[in-house]
C-alpha cells in the first residue's frame, strides 16, 4: 500500500481538514444569521418561489423536500455545529466511515443551501468550498495516512484556482499585461479592508511589481506542484505567502483562506506540529472509494480543462449542479472608477428641495466618508457585495431592488439586521431613495488632517423617491 498512502503530508492534511471546517462554520453561519431577508420566505428572492420554477435536478437540494423557515435555520444550524465539532477534531475520534459521513453531511447541507440561493450565492467561492469540501471526505482521518491520490487531487483544484485566475487576467484586462491594474484595484474592489487605503496609496512601481509578482505566482508557480520535493512545498509557500497578501488587502470572503489551506496539503513537514501517529493500513472499501473519487475528478477535468484552453475561458463556472469539479478566475477587467449606491430615506410628507434625506449605513460597503473599511473576510456580507454589482449595473438588482426597497419601508427586523446603522429606529420612513456616488480613497492629508477615508461625488439617480403609495401605483 505504499504507493496508495503519504504519511509524510498527515499534518498537511491535519491543517487544511481543520481549516475548512472553520470556514464551514462561518458559511453555515452567515446563512444562518442573513436568510431570512434575502431568501427566506418573506424574503427578498424567497426560496419557496425558486423551488417552484426549478426541478430538483437542476438543483439538488434537501429543500425541494420541505421548505419553511425553521427547516432552513435548522439547516444552518446544524452545519455549524458539525463544522465546529470537526475543527475541534471530533473527525479524529471517531472511525474512518464515520469521519467520511461527517465531511459529507457537511457538503449536502451546504450544497443545499448553495442550490436555492440564487444570486446571493451566485460566487466562485461558493464552488470552491463545495469542491474542497468533497475532497475532503476522501482524505481520511487519523486512523489511515493521507491517500496520495487525493492529495494530488487537492493540487490539482490549486492549480485550477491559480492558474485559472492567470489566464483571465492576461486574457482580459488590458492593465493586468501593462502591469498598472493595481493603480486601481484596491480602491474599486467589491469591499476594500482595513489596509486597502494604505495598499492603494503605496508607489505605482510597487504596484506594478505586485502584478507580475502576482502573474508569477499565477501562471508559473501552480506547475511546481507537481514537482517532487522540496520545489513542491516552494511553490505551495508561494501560494500561502500571496493568499496571505490577498487577505491584508482586501475582503474577498474564504476564497483565499480556502486557496490557502489547499496549499498546505502540498507542504510535507510543519516543524512546529507533532508527528503523525501510527496507523493501519486503509481498509479496502477506502481504497475503492479513493480510486472512484479520482476517476471522476479526472472524467469530470475535461470540462475546467477545455474552457481554460478556451479563447472565451469563463469565470467561476460549474458544470453540474453538485459543484464536484469546477473552473476558477476573478478580475478578468478591472473598474477604473468606483460607483457605490447610497440608500436615504425620509419621514417628510412632501417632497421638496429642502426635505431632509437620511442615510442608512451597510456594515462592509462604503458609506460615510469618514467610515474606516472593516475586516469581514472569512465572513460574506452578500447584501454588500450585491450593492457593488448593482452599482455597476442596474441589471444585477434588477430582482432584488424593489423588494429590498419595500422592506426598509417597512422597517423590517431582518432587514435591518444586514445593515450597520439605520437612521429610522422608531419608525419607518415614508419615502426611500437611492442616488448613485463616485468614490475615492481620501488623500493622506486629508485622512490625517480631516480623518476621513473617502471622497464622493454625487452622479445622479439610481432609484427615484418611492413609497408604498407610489410602488402600489407602478404595480397597477
Amino acid at each position: 500500500m505504499e504507493w496508495f498512502t503519504a504519511p509524510e503530508y498527515w499534518q498537511g492534511r491535519l491543517i487544511f481538514q481543520r481549516g475548512l471546517a472553520v470556514v464551514y462554520a462561518l458559511a453555515f453561519l452567515a446563512a444562518a444569521l442573513q436568510f431570512r431577508a434575502l431568501l427566506g420566505e418573506r424574503g427578498m428572492l424567497p426560496i419557496p418561489r425558486y423551488l417552484a420554477r426549478t426541478p430538483f435536478r437542476r438543483a439538488p437540494s434537501l429543500f425541494h423536500l420541505r421548505y419553511s423557515d425553521r427547516w432552513f435555520a435548522a439547516v444552518a444550524w446544524l452545519g455549524a455545529a458539525l463544522a465546529v465539532a470537526v475543527a475541534l477534531g471530533l473527525a479524529d475520534l471517531v472511525p474512518l466511515w464515520a469521519a467520511m459521513g461527517l465531511w459529507f453531511a457537511l457538503w449536502a447541507l451546504y450544497l443545499s443551501i448553495v442550490n436555492v440561493g440564487q444570486a446571493w450565492y451566485a460566487f466562485g467561492w461558493e464552488s470552491l468550498l463545495l469542491e474542497a469540501g468533497f475532497l475532503a471526505i476522501f482524505l481520511g482521518n487519523d486512523t489511515v495516512a493521507p491517500p496520495l491520490l487525493v492529495l494530488l487531487a487537492a493540487r490539482w483544484l490549486l492549480f485550477r484556482v491559480e492558474f485559472g485566475a492567470g489566464l483571465i487576467k492576461m486574457r482580459g484586462d488590458r492593465c493586468w499585461r501593462d502591469l498598472t491594474c493595481l493603480y486601481y484595484h484596491h480602491e474599486t474592489q467589491p469591499m476594500p479592508g482595513p489596509l486597502s487605503w494604505f495598499f492603494h496609496h503605496l508607489p505605482k512601481p510597487l504596484h506594478r511589481v505586485e502584478v507580475a509578482a502576482n502573474h508569477f505566482a499565477q501562471l508559473i508557480v501552480p506547475f511546481g506542484l507537481f514537482a517532487p520535493q522540496p520545489v513542491a512545498s516552494v511553490a505551495a509557500i508561494i501560494v500561502i505567502v500571496t493568499q496571505l497578501w490577498l487577505v491584508i488587502s482586501g475582503n474577498f470572503a474564504w476564497l483565499n483562506w480556502v486557496t490557502l489551506l489547499l496549499a498546505t496539503t502540498a507542504v510535507s513537514a510543519y516543524p512546529f506540529l507533532p508527528d503523525a501517529p501510527p496507523v493501519a493500513a486503509p481498509p479496502g472499501w477506502f481504497l475503492g472509494a479513493v480510486i472512484a473519487f479520482f476517476a471522476m475528478v479526472v472524467v469530470l477535468s475535461f470540462w475546467p480543462v477545455r474552457n481554460m484552453l478556451s479563447a472565451g475561458q469563463a469565470m467561476n463556472a460549474s458544470f453540474d449542479p453538485l459543484h464536484l469539479v469546477n473552473t476558477y478566475g476573478a478580475f478578468g477587467s478591472i473598474t477604473r472608477v468606483r460607483q457605490e449606491i447610497v440608500l436615504e430615506g425620509t419621514d417628510a410628507e412632501h417632497l421638496d428641495d429642502d426635505t431632509e434625506w437620511r442615510e442608512y449605513e451597510f456594515k462592509g460597503k462604503p458609506g460615510a466618508v469618514g467610515f474606516r473599511p472593516r475586516q469581514w473576510a472569512p465572513y460574506h456580507l452578500r447584501l454588500d457585495w450585491l450593492m457593488w454589482f448593482a452599482a455597476l449595473s442596474p441589471a444585477y438588482a434588477r430582482s432584488w431592488a424593489i423588494p429590498l426597497v419595500v422592506r426598509l419601508l417597512d422597517n423590517d427586523r431582518d432587514t435591518l439586521r444586514l445593515l450597520r446603522h439605520c437612521p429610522f429606529p422608531d419608525a419607518p420612513p415614508r419615502y426611500l431613495r437611492a442616488r448613485l456616488y463616485e468614490y475615492h480613497f481620501s488623500t493622506p492629508t486629508q485622512l490625517f488632517r480631516e480623518g476621513i477615508w473617502w471622497r464622493r461625488r454625487l452622479i445622479g439617480e439610481f432609484l427615484p423617491p418611492l413609497s408604498h403609495e407610489r410602488l402600489e401605483r407602478r404595480r397597477q
